[in-house]
């Protein structure tokens, strides 16, 4: 598929999502294969954001992802605890600007030593099935190059198949200690390529990001209208009874 082929199907996708005439209309957005996803960087503005997605995760996937059944106030503690000036933390909006879909790229610069970095994904079991955890691995190696950090670390629990499947399919080397598997990934060096995508993806980012901010702004103004419209006619009945 071309670029411009995979710009057209992007904005067609995106503006079907926006617009969300129909459920049917929603389910066929669900197919992204193809199509540009907006990963956006997240800030510590975020935060509330976070510990929403994070919470929605079932015992399991917090198992999954953190490698222990994390409480509630473990999981606080983790999102109030992020490096945002440090670490590169992105995620994936719906229309209604919930995080469906999160990554944590904690880069590790210590002087003397090789740069590295470790990397963590979630992603809401409705949102499952679209490619989102692989896109995310994809953003974050890009930004690790151009952070000159070539070394990517994976630590999954063995029963974690999806993250396995997508440090795999990087071409990382993958350690497997029993209930315990480790990914290592070399990067190659940044480029002039690797600079232009991450400046592009950033972009794009943030202007998906204002369009679904304008469309639920616009939704949530119909709403009021209607309920307005909805209390004027209850008056106009019980005036007349």
């Amino acid at each position: 598929m071309t670029l411009v082929q995979t710009l057209a199907k992007t904005t067609f996708e995106g503006g079907r999502q926006l617009l969300r005439f129909s459920t049917e209309a929603q389910a066929q957005g669900h197919r992204t294969e193809g199509v540009l996803i907006p990963i956006s960087p997240l800030c510590t503005d975020h935060r509330p954001a976070i510990l929403a997605h994070l919470l929605a995760l079932s015992a399991h996937d917090r198992y999954l992802r953190f490698g222990y059944t994390a409480t509630d106030e473990q999981i606080e503690r983790y999102v109030n605890g992020l490096n945002f000036e440090r670490d590169e933390i992105y995620g994936i909006f719906n229309s209604n600007l919930d995080i469906v879909a999160m990554a944590h790229l904690a880069l590790i610069k210590e002087p003397g030593h090789e740069f590295s970095s470790e990397f963590g994904v979630s992603v809401l079991a409705h949102a499952r099935g679209r490619g989102y955890g692989a896109r995310l691995f994809e953003r974050a190696v890009i930004h690790a190059r151009n952070e000159k950090v070539y070394q990517m670390y994976i630590h999954a629990l063995t029963e974690n198949a999806p993250m396995i499947r997508i440090a795999r399919k990087g071409g990382a080397h993958i350690e497997r200690d029993g209930a315990e598997t480790e990914a290592f990934l070399q990067l190659p060096t940044r480029n002039l390529d690797s600079r232009l995508t991450e400046l592009v993806a950033n972009q794009f980012a943030k202007t998906n990001y204002s369009i679904k901010e304008d469309a639920k702004r616009f939704w949530n103004f119909l709403a009021k209208v209607q309920e307005i419209r909805q209390g004027v006619r209850h008056a106009r009945h019980q005036s007349a009874e």
